[in-house]
């Protein structure tokens, strides 16, 4: 007889589960992830919102108040956060999460603090919506790094130029477009305007496969898009500065949304820095040309200098390569091997070994010029 009221628990949650979460990115793949939850009569539910040690989750009975002290571990990548998919308890006062399914992909950027830790963003993310204001001096830079944040996280990229309506004419428009496409390749890049609809119904139509996160600094329009997607005010919008176009982070907490058009929005604050966390493949991916270019240098671990036989100084010579881009390439790979290193005990030997390899060089290379010298 248990066996038998067990079994309807099983299949009244599974129904369930599959109606009411399928808007919120459920799917079979999931459901088998779940699998082993059910025999202890837990429940699935997509995390909505976290805020100081509680969390909203969207459960097929709706949303519940869920306490996270089950799933707050001392390494911070670690914590549950937006866009997870929570195991929690079927009832009770006060619910808690047990565990959480394990992550798809993982937006992870370096803190701003001095122990430079990792913070989790957004989990379990299909596209990163990088938001960039078109009404300000457009930074290739930070798109640099936010492009190889979201390519290191396993999720696909899309650069959204906002504010359209702000440009002075359609020619300068056109420029800024070309010059993000040329530091993004294989990227989609859209410029769109809440205000006029310019662009928003091919962005609502990517969006609407998947979850997507809204990423860019703050000012950047990432509120006024969730607005213009969803259809209804539901972020609180605030005018940026004329003189600098920075925003006074409208988003102060990280929220999931259903599309009504299909597919799920996690809106994020506004970020003050990019810091990247072990991003080397993203670096990578985001700077794809001059790798490529790097495989036919003469030598294989050519520095890019001034060495012989170096295609990407060739590139860069004859205009195919600009200089700021190597220069942009280099500064992110010192910055990520920085982090790493903080972390990896056997990099830091290696890094220490090569700056004693090169100190010495560099001192017999000072000794046989004062020798000519002489």
């Amino acid at each position: 007889m248990f066996h038998a009221s067990f079994n309807s628990f099983d299949d009244t949650i599974t129904s369930e589960t599959a109606h009411a979460l399928a808007p919120y990115g459920w799917d079979e793949a999931w459901a088998a992830e779940f699998g082993p939850h059910l025999a202890q009569r837990l429940v699935p539910g997509r995390v909505v919102r976290v805020d100081r040690g509680q969390c909203d989750v969207i459960t097929p009975d709706g949303v519940v108040r869920a306490d996270t002290a089950f799933v707050t571990p001392h390494d911070p990548l670690r914590v549950i956060c937006t866009g997870d998919w929570a195991v929690l308890d079927a009832d009770g006062t006060p619910r808690y999460v047990r565990a959480y399914l394990p992550r798809r992909t993982a937006l992870v950027r370096s803190t701003s603090s001095t122990r430079s830790e990792g913070q989790i963003l957004a989990a379990n993310i299909d596209h990163a919506i990088i938001a960039v204001s078109l009404a300000v001096e457009v930074d290739l830079g930070r798109i640099e790094r936010f492009l190889s944040l979201v390519w290191e996280s396993g999720a696909e990229p899309v650069v959204v130029l906002t504010k359209t309506d702000l440009v002075a004419d359609e020619t300068t428009c056109s420029h800024l477009e070309a010059d993000v496409r040329a530091i993004a390749p294989g990227v989609t890049v859209l410029p769109v305007s809440a205000l006029t609809g310019e662009g928003m119904e091919v962005l609502s139509a990517v969006v609407s496969g998947g979850t997507s996160a809204l990423l860019g600094v703050s000012g950047a329009g990432k509120s006024t898009l969730a607005n213009a997607l969803i259809g209804e005010d539901v972020m609180t919008v605030q005018a940026a500065r004329d003189v600098d176009g920075k925003g006074r982070h409208t988003t102060t907490t990280r929220n999931l949304l259903a599309l009504p058009g299909g597919g799920v929005l996690i809106d994020t604050p506004g970020l003050r820095g990019v810091g990247l966390w072990d991003s080397g493949t993203g670096i990578g991916q985001t700077f794809s040309e001059i790798e490529d270019l790097a495989e036919e240098c003469r030598f294989h671990d050519c520095a890019h200098e001034v060495e012989p036989g170096c295609a990407v100084q060739a590139a860069i010579e004859d205009g195919q390569l600009p200089q700021r881009r190597l220069e942009s390439y280099r500064k992110l790979l010192r910055e990520n091997q920085r982090i790493v290193a903080k972390t990896d005990a056997r990099l830091r030997a290696e890094i220490r070994r090569d700056w004693k390899l090169k100190g010495a060089e560099g001192r017999a290379n000072m000794q046989a010029k004062r020798g000519h010298m002489r």
